[in-house]
């Protein structure tokens, strides 16, 4: 092992969260390591576009009912001067826009933000980023107190880093098929990544080892419906490959029913999804839906993409039927009950004039009448998890007392409790706590009055 580091603040984890707190941290006058187990920082964020979050802690809560109302309160007080910092550092921001029919952001240039982050640390004279380097443990004293970890991987020796305060930013489990499987659900093993792959749990598991408490277990995940059997292409876009339009098309799982209210977003029909059996799902849609919702971008100003036809040219179980009564002839080997998808889209026409549609539909409930209808098999994707290590407002790691664990904080993924079964924006919450923990790692060496 190397000689010991010390450091008044050790980031582990390069992604919107981790090179943020990082960024902010240096800025305040604390030195920094930033420690990334990828090859380069940016972690998943950089396949995003916009920072988003509810308007208000009204529609916060009211789309977001169980999670954290204190997390809740600061994601909304915070995001204010969150968006200035980010502006104050020169990168492009678009115009507000409306996301998912309930949120407000910026479609940001997250290559420039990302890479101007890393730049901040990277020219301090007593900070520096280590990439393809990953904690082994952290480091704790005798009173419980976390004081750095250990560094392994990589082509240099292994380091004992001193830290006054430890930031855990590794995003969270998205990468790990076990922890999916325990956290999630037992079908959640096999979930396509929409992400990056080195978010598999190193922080949820070193803040356990200092005595961190999780917040709220089977919290759900962030992430759309693909086609099945596809698997995300960067090459693409991972959005271009995303069904945000499933709100407006109706959703039948292998018993040839449907499940879910479809209207409540394409991101909590991925979690309704994932609980059906073999985890998959026919959308239907007809023309008015492929002409008004699947044709069109599904934010101002971003490129249409015809998502039907780019799954279709990847192998998708696609389908285009004239009639309902062409439903009857799905492939048997696709594994619905033809007979009684049709009859469950009937029934649907009928119940939507009627008003009654069961489950019900909250936001849009025209019935599929307009044919030709589109067909396509569906699958869950993830992106990130919302289970995570128990955290207060100011990025503190608690225990199971709720007390915290000095000298260790959390962001981004890593911290849980702010969504629980819902989401509204990722970014704008890795920023926000990114942002706070290192205003909490900080506080002792700068004056006070930060934004």
């Amino acid at each position: 092992m190397s000689p010991p580091v010390a450091v008044d603040v050790l980031v582990l984890g390069g992604g919107m969260a981790g090179l943020t707190a990082a960024a902010r941290s240096v800025q305040d006058g604390a030195s920094v390591l930033l420690v990334e187990k990828g090859a380069r920082c940016g972690g998943s964020a950089v396949h995003a576009e916009f920072i988003w979050t509810a308007p208000t802690l009204e529609v916060l809560r009211e789309v977001n009912p169980l999670g954290d109302p204190e997390l809740a309160a600061h994601l909304i007080a915070r995001r204010p001067a969150s968006l200035e910092w980010v502006a104050d550092l020169g990168v492009t921001m678009g115009p507000e826009v409306e996301l998912l029919g309930f949120g407000t952001g910026h479609r940001t240039d997250l290559a420039q933000l990302l890479t101007t982050l890393e730049r901040i640390v990277r020219d301090a004279p007593r900070s520096e980023v280590l990439v393809a380097r990953e904690p082994e443990r952290l480091r704790i004293d005798d009173e419980g107190r976390v004081i750095g970890a250990e560094i392994a991987g990589g082509e240099g020796p292994r380091l004992a880093v001193t830290a006054r305060s430890t930031i855990l930013a590794t995003g969270g489990f998205a990468g790990s098929p076990e922890l999916r499987r325990e956290l999630i659900h037992p079908q959640a093993t096999s979930l396509p990544l929409r992400a990056n792959p080195h978010s598999d749990g190193a922080g949820l598991a070193l803040g356990q080892s200092a005595g961190a408490a999780i917040g709220a277990d089977r919290a759900g995940f962030y992430g759309h419906l693909m086609p099945a059997g596809v698997a995300p292409d960067p090459q693409v876009g991972l959005a271009a490959l995303s069904f945000f339009h499933s709100e407006h098309g109706v959703l039948v799982n292998r018993a040839g029913r449907r499940f879910v209210d479809e209207t409540i977003g394409d991101h909590l029909n991925t979690m309704a999804t994932l609980e059906q059996p073999d985890a998959r799902a026919l959308l239907v849609c007809d023309e008015r839906v492929h002409r008004e919702w699947m044709l069109k971008p599904y934010v101002e100003g971003l490129e249409p993409i015809d998502k039907f036809a780019l799954a279709y040219r990847h192998g998708a179980r696609c389908a285009v039927a004239e009639s309902l009564d062409e439903f009857a002839e799905l492939p048997p080997e696709w594994g619905y009950p033809g007979d009684g998808v049709k009859e469950t889209l009937r029934r649907f026409n009928e119940e939507c004039r009627d008003r009654t549609p069961d489950p019900p539909r909250r936001r849009d409930a025209t019935p599929l009448t307009d044919p030709p209808y589109y067909v396509i098999e569906v699958a869950p994707a993830i992106t990130f998890t919302f289970t995570g290590l128990l955290v207060d407002a100011a990025a503190r790691v608690l225990r199971d007392d709720g007390t915290p664990i000095e000298g260790l904080l959390a962001a981004g993924a890593d911290a849980g409790g702010l969504y629980v079964r819902a989401y509204a924006g990722g970014l704008a919450a890795a920023l926000v706590s990114g942002l706070s923990a290192a205003d909490t790692a900080t506080r002792s060496l700068t004056p006070t009055g930060r934004r």
